[in-house]
């Protein structure tokens, strides 16, 4: 039994939930995001979506949980949005963007020149003595984990020193080197 698919979802005021037939709509102040589902009727009843489904087949079950959770990831993108802010651990590793266009220094022969979608948007911190931050913000919270793995696949953080591109607050588990 889904626990997650049975609790409803509430709607903050300021957004607006619309099903047709299998599409569900959500608007707000952040933006506008839609769905398609399957296998499952979603409801808009007193300031709540429900998700229920139709059977206990296994299919179902599991799309019951997804929708549910999918549609509450909606709702609260367009009303606070998502943020994952991604550290470069390493000397010489630099971040800046013009724009959309964002310019990694990552100890290659070159720069890395990388365009963000337009929904998505990019800032980067550089302080002295501090490792440099890129901050995305979308409303879109897919298009925001899409577009921070593809830029942690430029380096990936590595056991033994640490070096790399890793989420903040992320824990890489290192390794001990050579001992000779």
């Amino acid at each position: 039994m889904s626990r997650i698919g049975n609790n409803p979802v509430a709607i903050p005021e300021g957004i607006t939930v619309d099903v047709n037939e299998n599409i569900v709509t959500v608007k707000g102040k952040l933006g506008e995001l839609t769905q398609e589902f399957s296998n499952v009727s979603i409801k808009v009843e007193d300031g709540n979506v429900i998700v229920e489904r139709s059977s206990d087949k296994k299919e179902e079950k599991s799309k019951h949980g997804l929708y549910r959770a999918l549609i509450n990831n909606m709702i609260e993108g367009v009303s606070k949005g998502w943020t994952k802010e991604l550290e470069l651990v390493g000397v010489g590793y630099r971040a800046s963007n013009q724009g959309q266009k964002l310019d990694l220094a990552l100890g290659f022969s070159h720069n890395i020149v990388l365009d963000i979608a337009p929904e998505v948007k990019v800032e980067t911190v550089s302080e002295k003595g501090k490792n440099p931050i890129v901050k995305l913000t979308s409303h879109d919270k897919q298009l925001v984990g899409q577009v921070a793995a593809k830029i942690r696949d430029f380096r990936r953080p590595e056991p033994y020193k640490g070096k790399g591109i890793k989420f903040v607050g992320e824990i890489i588990r290192r390794k001990a080197g050579k001992s000779a």
